[in-house]
């Protein structure tokens, strides 16, 4: 799906209440708009709405190459090996991209005297994304919790405490950037989904940087999804409710868990997969999502699970009533 993004609809701030963002809900019966404080108004008794549960780390940190160069390092996924994948970009609020004269055995030198070593790209055949060495007593989290501060890209023109870009789900921090599309949920918006007889059922699935280049796909990521999850989403579907995921991480998560008689298992690992028209949804029935730019891959993951016709309405219908985009920006209800 291809579409003009206007100037202007960017979202560039913290909502002042978290629900009282807006709300597009798309169906085949056409289109609506509410609050999300609304949500439940959407779904019915014995739909299960699938929540993800990864915190986001304050994972901006600035540094210096060799060179004296000032850089700003953003880190994204802890690999298996104990190295973890950056991306290393010019410093300062206004940067767009990436650095682009990378290398091998690079050296990044952080605060409290930690040097970074870079390794190779990551994966192999691109210079966005690099694996890198970084020993630190005590891991990552904790020392990015003394020294980071969240991504934040140019559109976002004033810093924000990391608690803005935490949602009410997170439990365990390991995102690079905030699972957005949960960020409108309140507890006491989740008190209401229960008290309608809406379940409500966690995964975790830490997401890396999403500044991807245009139709780049989504990156390996860590997930889990809990036994209780893989049978409460089995027994949704059974009994002939909805299974709607709360953003694209969900999607991802649950789509991964799935085996090849379309029952979802419990599992954990990395995932690589990419939805879309040749690998359709196969459990996931409705998603919740904010809004994507032009040429980024989780537009694939939207068609994937509510066809192309509805999210280009959806699009259209967004755009012509100036929904906002961005971490901070307005929601979607794809019910197809």
């Amino acid at each position: 799906m291809t579409f003009a993004l206007p100037d202007g609809l960017e979202a560039s701030a913290p909502p002042t209440a978290r629900d009282g963002v807006r709300l597009l809900v798309a169906h085949e019966g056409g289109i609506e708009h509410s609050r999300f404080s609304h949500l439940a108004d959407f779904l019915s008794p014995g739909d299960l709405v699938v929540v993800n549960t990864s915190g986001t780390l304050a994972a901006a940190i600035d540094g210096t190459r060799t060179d004296g160069t000032p850089v700003t390092v953003h880190f994204s996924a802890a690999l298996d090996d104990g190295s973890r994948v950056v991306e290393l970009r010019p410093r300062g609020d206004d940067v767009t991209g990436p650095l682009p004269d990378v290398t091998e055995h690079d050296v990044v030198t952080l605060p409290d005297g930690v040097r970074l070593v870079v390794l190779e790209p990551h994966p192999a055949g691109q210079a966005r994304l690099w694996r890198a060495a970084v020993p630190l007593e005590g891991g990552v989290a904790a020392y990015l919790e003394r020294h980071g501060r969240p991504i934040r890209y140019a559109y976002v023109p004033r810093a924000h405490p990391l608690a803005d870009y935490q949602t009410v789900f997170g439990r365990e921090a390991g995102s690079a950037e905030m699972p957005s599309a949960g960020r409108p949920f309140t507890s006491q918006l989740v008190t209401e989904l229960v008290s309608r007889g809406i379940g409500v059922a966690p995964i975790t699935l830490h997401t890396g940087v999403s500044s991807q280049d245009a139709g780049e796909p989504p990156q390996p990521e860590p997930y889990r999804v809990p036994g209780a999850t893989a049978r409460q989403v089995n027994l949704t579907r059974a009994w002939g409710g909805r299974v709607v995921a709360v953003g694209t991480t969900v999607t991802r998560a649950l789509e991964s868990a799935v085996d090849p008689i379309g029952v979802v298992r419990e599992r954990r690992g990395w995932t690589d997969l990419v939805l879309g028209a040749e690998h359709p949804a196969r459990v996931v029935d409705g998603l919740i999502t904010g809004w994507h730019v032009p040429g980024a891959s989780h537009l694939m993951l939207l068609e994937a699970v509510a066809g192309a016709p509805l999210v280009e309405r959806a699009y259209a219908e967004a755009v012509r009533a100036r929904y906002l985009w961005h971490e901070f920006g307005d929601s979607c209800l794809l019910l197809p």
